[in-house]
């Protein structure tokens, strides 16, 4: 197993923010892979949609949308592969150094301009190494404390995340601005080079992680292996057959490609949970207990993300095609809108950070992700208002996003720190690294659904589509506050004061 760090680590490595110096390693390699990530994301749907004559792809929005959703499903699906890779064959340090190689690659592919064949690899290939990446860096930070260290652990993960929303606030500034007037493969070339420093970053910095992440906690024996080999060979056959003889068929489209995805990503999670509760798995019956609580905080989650990650689609076509974007004699890019969401998390982290550990176990994990919940959900009932305000045919203030974005925020403190802390503390031993690919399911559920859902808006007008799911994530926060007490007990936290 990946030793944690001990009691006794020296005073010295305590020097980032009260922290390990290791986390200053992790905060800096996740804050350029989010500089490349969500600056790519900011213009995604945007080139997807936009008519070739303009250097776009010319897909219908609805499609362009769907495209978007099952691209940021996979890149988050593909954690759990991630976390598995580590646990099984590289260890979790290894595992995010060959990840970071690959989204490097992804962007390069994306920023050659020729053609449509360069777009889909690119998306490919940072979705497999973004889900090589994303678990393994979060339970690297996880292995930094001691088992013991609940509230400290707490602090750290807000602070790295923290890291996260600076490097989304540098890409989500830069690449859309690079973009301005049809750059597009300019400014896929700048998120390259964005995880090119992310990656020289880590690899000068991993001593300070002092081993941690070093082996795999469950190396395959080489008859495991032999097994792994003729499966994935087997499997990757079957699967590029299949697509052939589909595009052969004449029925391959963009759109029912996306719907199949779609339905896979929300095949994983359930199969993957029912293969965790069914047999033994070295799953101790305590650790089974413990599962129960989380796949409540994962559905929570689901619909979490299912809202707030369409800040890169339905809310980015709104800034674009809706709102007033003109500010001070300056017209602002519509990817720069989102922005106000990571300026307000750096801002606010510490301040969250120092709340959560100074309440320690007073506010529970469920109070935190209700509260998320509810928050989100009331973001989309100010998004169907300005929607309704817009059905007029007049673009409306920027005010509007800005306060859909502020409450999201607010809303994603109490949740996403939350959840990668929760899911180091209550993943079991011999599943430590994939249950971080676990917690990204969920994102990739909400995005998979998130992505299809759009298509209701050809049927339905906007302000009715914002409140639906507003009123869905208000009714899910308020029965996880109703059950608050009951999951507690079911991780075996017992609260000190309050309702959590």
């Amino acid at each position: 197993m990946t030793p944690r760090m001990t009691p006794g680590a020296p005073e010295r490595d305590r020097t980032f923010f009260g922290h390990p110096r290791g986390l200053a390693t992790l905060f800096g390699t996740e804050m350029w892979e989010r500089f490349s990530y969500y600056g790519m994301r900011a213009i995604l749907v945007l080139f997807l949609s936009a008519p070739a004559v303009r250097g776009g792809m010319g897909l219908p929005e609805t499609t362009a949308v769907g495209v978007y959703g099952v691209y940021i499903a996979s890149v988050y699906l593909l954690a759990l592969a991630g976390g598995w890779m580590a646990d099984r064959l590289f260890g979790p340090r290894r595992t995010v150094l060959y990840g970071a190689m690959i989204i490097m690659a992804g962007h390069l592919s994306m920023a050659v301009p020729a053609g449509g064949a360069f777009v889909w690899a690119g998306l490919t290939l940072i979705a497999l190494g973004s889900g090589m990446l994303k678990p393994n860096i979060a339970a690297l930070v996880g292995e930094l404390y001691r088992e013991d260290d609940d509230a400290r652990r707490d602090s750290g993960y807000t602070i790295f995340y923290m890291g996260i929303n600076l490097g989304a606030f540098l890409g989500i500034t830069v690449v859309p601005w690079l973009q301005t007037g049809g750059r597009w493969h300019l400014a896929f070339a700048a998120a390259a080079a964005g995880m090119a420093v992310g990656l020289s970053q880590y690899v000068l910095g991993r001593r300070h992680l002092r081993g941690v992440g070093e082996e795999p906690d469950h190396r395959l024996t080489p008859e495991e292996r032999r097994h792994f080999r003729l499966v994935i060979g087997g499997s990757l056959t079957v699967l590029a057959a299949a697509l052939l003889v589909w595009a052969r068929s004449g029925t391959f489209t963009i759109d029912r490609f996306a719907l199949a995805l779609a339905i896979l990503t929300t095949a994983v999670p359930v199969a993957y949970f029912v293969f965790l509760f069914t047999g033994s798995h070295e799953i101790t019956p305590e650790e089974r207990t413990r599962l129960v609580a989380y796949v409540w905080l994962f559905l929570a989650a689901a619909v979490f993300w299912l809202i707030y990650d369409q800040a890169g689609s339905a809310l980015l076509l709104f800034a674009q095609n809706q709102t007033d974007l003109r500010v001070g004699g300056f017209d602002v890019p519509p990817g720069w809108v989102s922005n106000i969401n990571s300026i307000a998390i750096v801002v606010l982290a510490p301040v969250f950070a120092d709340l959560f550990y100074r309440a320690g176990d007073r506010i529970g994990t469920p109070v935190k992700f209700a509260v998320g919940l509810v928050l989100v959900g009331l973001s989309f009932v100010v998004m169907s208002v300005a929607a309704g305000v817009a059905s007029g045919g007049t673009r409306v203030s920027i005010l509007w996003l800005l306060s859909v974005y502020m409450i999201q925020t607010i809303g994603e403190l109490f949740l996403s720190p939350a959840g990668l802390s929760v899911t180091n503390k209550l993943a079991p031993r011999a599943f430590e690294n994939q249950m971080m690919g676990v917690w990204y399911l969920a994102i990739s559920l909400g995005d998979s659904i998130g992505g299809q859902a759009y298509r209701l808006t050809t049927v339905i007008p906007m302000p009715a589509y914002y409140l639906l799911l507003a009123l869905g994530a208000i009714a899910a926060g308020l029965v996880l506050l109703l059950f608050a007490r009951r999951i507690r007990a079911l991780m075996a936290e017992t609260p000190v004061t309050g309702p959590g």
